[in-house]
């Protein structure tokens, strides 16, 4: 997995959207069990496929393994 970002950064729909859609999560629920700082826009940007620095993709992982107690991993949640 590169950290360096695609020439086109719409990557479509990411495997995380369909994740939330399946615990029945919402953006704010992501944000608000976060162990860190993350923004209702960075679960927008990560679930539409727009390219996230490798630090924020961490992010909504940990914020995923919180709201849900799975434990889930880049591949789980992201395409690329």
């Amino acid at each position: 997995m590169s950290n360096q970002a695609p020439e086109n950064r719409n990557l479509g729909e990411q495997p995380i959207a369909a994740f939330l859609k399946h615990h029945g999560l919402s953006t704010q629920d992501l944000v608000a069990a976060s162990p860190e700082p993350i923004t209702h826009k960075m679960v927008t940007r990560a679930c539409k496929g727009r390219w996230l620095t490798l630090n924020a993709r961490n992010k909504m992982i940990q914020a995923c393994q919180q709201t849900t107690g799975e434990n889930v991993g880049m591949r789980d949640l992201f395409t690329y």
